[in-house]
């Protein structure tokens, strides 16, 4: 490691030079050497993304491809004094200005009357606006006309944490690239790469809780892995790298979850007592603790759980064996608890409290009881309830269910043969016995359900073989459908099938409430539904039981519904 006195930190020394080096943002290393090789390069460039994956690196490596010396290239030389310069920040061709600080109007005017000037030693003049949504609406409107057309030796590279503060007028004039979070693996390869330049020991496992520390952020990686070697030297182990960034320890939550399946409250006790004691804040472990539960969760729920967890092999195994005895139901319902405590703990007065008590109740969790389990056991009442006497409402439930109609096959020897396979013919029997009216329907429901519907609303005023009239309200919704030439012809075939002779059908007006009329299928079900209700309610009303219940409790029924 590098001992003078002009240290410099790992971020700036090993910040990418080329687009080879940009880790994580291939994509975007991709497309832009792609419009470097075919010279289709914009005037306007915008990078967007969280803090730390390459934006304002990779604003440079592209300045330095566009003025290298050696040519206009996908790769920089890094040789030339044009690369070296602008990888020093002193070119006097690359501008790189900060947006927060240089956000007033007349600091963009400024910056549009330099630019007509050509560039004095290079192909291009490029600006390079980081943070470029601090720009105060003024300013913007000053940089559009520049932006939309600007001088053929002038490029705009802008970078942003947060494009959604930029004005649709400038979005639209740039072309945008979308910088993702660093994985995981990628920022602990780029680590160990670097730990060899720097001949440092350090466990896999410690360099997986510094990019943790980053979150997705390859230079806050590297500045955490900066602060472990300032405490740690040339050597590193896993416990100071723990204690120096406040990580939480993988074991350590580990042995807190499987405590929590286990239901073993005194070591989930003792767990939280040593994140206490190592001073941990509770909820920075509770928030680690959701994302181990939802881990196992998304493990327990897909087969390729590797393309979505963005962990380390090692730790995918050790998860893997930890789910092992343990269903998704199970991980899901403890993941609640912990959610909706690491929300109470942002004005929570004991935090401690908060945390152990979500984990006494996760440990404590009843199991819940298998669905087939139940069915067994609800067969078992229905087993013992036939050698006692029924409540009303019970016989009223299997009342209501209602029962298929043994209907004994009419024969004649005077009836023409048919095919096994028919339906019995319609018989000529008084309008007033639905028994026909109701088979045919069901016949119809079975080949198209839309007719049976409105068949089903229809009263039948004539069965007789070869015709068959039926009667809707008049006005109703039914009769104008019924009336259509195509429903008529459809019935009109499913009643020849059904009767196995031709049979015509004839669609007539009744007023409501006609007398002389049956009640259709709709009506009588809704009569007999009333009916059954009514019987049901004076039976509940006179039962011995709800009298005394009327009695001890002081109630009385005001209602009685049929399942």
């Amino acid at each position: 490691m590098s001992n003078g006195t002009h240290y410099e930190v790992l971020a700036r020394k090993y910040r990418p030079q080329n687009f080879s080096e940009l880790v994580g943002q291939e994509h975007v290393s991709r497309t832009l050497q792609n419009a470097i090789d075919s010279g289709r390069v914009a005037h306007a460039f915008l990078f967007t993304g969280a803090r730390g994956v390459g934006k304002t690196s990779t604003a440079r490596i592209m300045a330095k491809t566009l003025n290298c010396a050696v040519g206009v290239t996908h790769e920089p030389c890094n040789r030339c004094p044009q690369c070296v310069e602008i990888t020093k920040g002193t070119s006097t061709d690359v501008f790189e200005i900060d947006g927060a600080s240089n956000n007033g109007v007349d600091d963009v005017r400024d910056l549009r009357d330099n630019i007509k000037y050509l560039p004095s030693h290079s192909r291009y003049r490029i600006i390079i606006i980081d943070e470029v949504h601090m720009l105060s609406t003024n300013a913007f409107n000053a940089l559009l006309k520049t932006l939309e057309e600007p001088p053929e030796h002038v490029k705009f590279i802008f970078a942003t944490t947060e494009p959604h503060k930029l004005p649709v007028t400038i979005l639209s004039r740039c072309q945008r690239f979308d910088f993702k979070r660093v994985t995981l693996t990628k920022i602990i390869a780029r680590l160990r790469y670097i730990a060899g330049e720097e001949k440092v020991t350090i466990s896999d496992s410690a360099l997986g809780l510094i990019a943790r520390k980053g979150d997705g952020s390859m230079r806050d990686s590297l500045t955490a892995f900066d602060q472990v070697l300032a405490f740690c030297s040339d050597t590193v182990s896993d416990e100071d790298v723990a204690t120096l960034l406040g990580t939480i320890d993988r074991r350590l939550l580990a042995e807190i979850s499987a405590a929590v399946f286990e239901g073993n409250s005194q070591a989930v006790l003792a767990g939280i007592k040593q994140v206490d004691l190592v001073g941990y804040n509770m909820r920075q472990f509770c928030q680690e603790l959701i994302e181990h539960f939802r881990n196992l969760l998304v493990i327990r729920s897909v087969k390729k759980p590797e393309e979505i967890l963005d962990i380390t092999a090692a730790e995918l195994d050790e998860l893997r064996k930890q789910s092992l005895h343990v269903s998704a139901l199970d991980v899901q319902r403890r993941l609640t608890l912990f959610i909706k405590a690491e929300t109470e703990l942002a004005y929570a007065s004991f935090p401690r409290l908060i945390v152990e008590m979500a984990l006494l109740k996760a440990a404590l969790l009843a199991p819940l009881v298998p669905i087939q389990e139940l069915i067994e056991k609800i067969k078992l009442l229905e087993t013992a309830a036939v050698h006692t006497p029924s409540l009303p409402w019970e016989a009223a439930r299997v009342a209501a269910i209602p029962t298929q109609q043994n209907v004994e096959p009419r024969t004649s020897t005077n009836e023409p043969s048919r095919h096994p396979d028919a339906e019995p013919a319609l018989s000529s029997k008084p309008i007033g016995n639905q028994t026909d009216w109701g088979r045919f329907v069901a016949f119809v429901n079975g080949k198209d359900l839309q007719h049976g519907a409105v068949l089903e609303h229809g009263s039948p005023l004539k069965q007789e073989p070869g015709v068959i009239e039926i009667g809707f309200p008049a006005g109703s919704y039914y009769l104008t459908a019924a009336q259509d030439a195509e429903f008529v012809a459809d019935v009109q075939k499913l009643a020849s099938a059904f009767t196995g002779g031709n049979t015509v059908v004839r669609i007539k007006s009744i007023e409501t409430g006609f007398a002389d009329a049956p009640l259709s299928l709709a009506e009588k079900k809704k009569s007999d539904a009333e009916q059954l209700l009514d019987e049901l309610k004076r039976e509940v009303e006179n039962h011995p039981v709800t009298k005394e219940a009327e009695r001890v409790f002081g109630c009385t029924v005001t209602d009685v519904q049929s399942f």
